[in-house]
């Protein structure tokens, strides 16, 4: 009988670009407010990637160098790369490809994934998969997007809640009982009209008018998208805390998706969690899509010790949702 592996997170990585977009700019650029943002969104300033002729691979690769550097491991012996983005620098080929080469991986198969805001959630539970299928056993897992590109700055709604980020960990096989322990992932199909990107794909290929109707820019009806983000997370979370004998007492972080202060705040009370035990940047970093989740890790990785409980959750344009339980496998002080 073959010993059960599990996936475990054996280092984390990160980058966020240089120049910071205030709310006080932002204003300069839309009818908007540092006070509305706050109170609406949470978000005091955010990350833009403005240099010329640099996309999501760019800070991907500083991520992954950076995780490489910290945790000593042998880049020959990665397996697997994979990029959850939904801001890849071409259609093809792949951003996880152009990371290979820059980072001289020989060895690995490397593949984007795409779950819009659930990137890395999803990712999660996929690399789990490569891991436990004992066929890989070390997987660089990365959560990437420069959201700036695809917003539209101009529409007040929704150009205070993006930033650009990356954050990437390592994964690796063990037969002790840490790593990615349980998931509940779900995608409901209903929500495309909510959130999307109305041109640039096969359905509406570019084009002048494309371009001058402004749709290769993200649409999001906000009311809506809120309203389920609010009541699947909570949901998903109570119920994967449920089925793992997880309370209020023996949960020591959560880990939810940094696109709303009033979505964190209403996942940490339908689980009765204290704010201090939920990681939360969205004030400086605002909303990465599938790079939230990472860097929170990246930020508070310090702070987590061996065998802590955590629940990871998010809530992405499909809509794509889930929760993912955690029992982490270091010291963070120690790396």
């Amino acid at each position: 009988m073959m010993e059960k592996i599990n996936a475990v997170i054996t280092g984390v990585g990160g980058y966020v670009p240089d120049y910071v977009l205030t709310n006080e700019e932002l204003s300069k650029m839309v009818d908007t407010t540092d006070e509305w943002i706050m109170t609406r969104i949470g978000v005091k300033e955010r990350r833009i990637l403005n240099e010329e002729g640099l996309g999501t691979s760019y800070m991907a690769r500083k991520a992954a160098k950076q995780l490489v550097q910290k945790t000593g491991v042998n880049p020959d012996e990665i397996d697997a790369v994979v990029v959850c983005t939904t801001t890849p620098d071409y259609h093809f080929p792949s951003t996880a490809s152009i990371l290979c080469d820059k980072l001289g991986l020989k060895n690995a198969f490397a593949f984007d994934f795409q779950a819009a805001c659930c990137g890395f959630l999803y990712g999660m539970e996929v690399v789990a998969s490569l891991i436990a299928s004992g066929r890989h056993k070390k997987v660089i897992l990365v959560g990437a997007d420069k959201m700036s590109s695809m917003v539209d700055y101009t529409e007040r709604a929704t150009c205070p809640i993006f930033g650009d980020g990356a954050a990437a960990v390592l994964v690796e096989g063990t037969t002790e009982d840490y790593g990615i322990m349980d998931s509940i992932l779900r995608t409901d199909g209903k929500g495309l009209p909510f959130l999307h990107m109305k041109a640039g794909g096969s359905v509406c290929t570019p084009s002048y008018f494309t371009v001058d109707h402004k749709m290769h820019y993200i649409y999001q009806e906000g009311r809506t998208v809120f309203k389920y983000a609010v009541s699947n997370m909570s949901e998903i979370t109570a119920t994967i805390a449920e089925k793992n004998g997880l309370t209020k007492e023996n949960i020591d972080w959560v880990i939810p998706h940094q696109a709303n202060m009033r979505i964190i705040d209403a996942v940490a009370s339908r689980l009765e969690v204290p704010m201090e035990k939920v990681m939360v940047n969205i004030q400086r970093y605002g909303n990465t899509s599938a790079g939230t989740l990472p860097l929170c890790l990246w930020d508070y990785e310090k702070k987590l010790k061996k065998g802590d409980n955590l629940i990871f959750t998010a809530f992405g344009a499909g809509f794509t949702y889930g929760a993912v339980y955690v029992k982490w496998g270091y010291d963070g002080n120690l790396k």
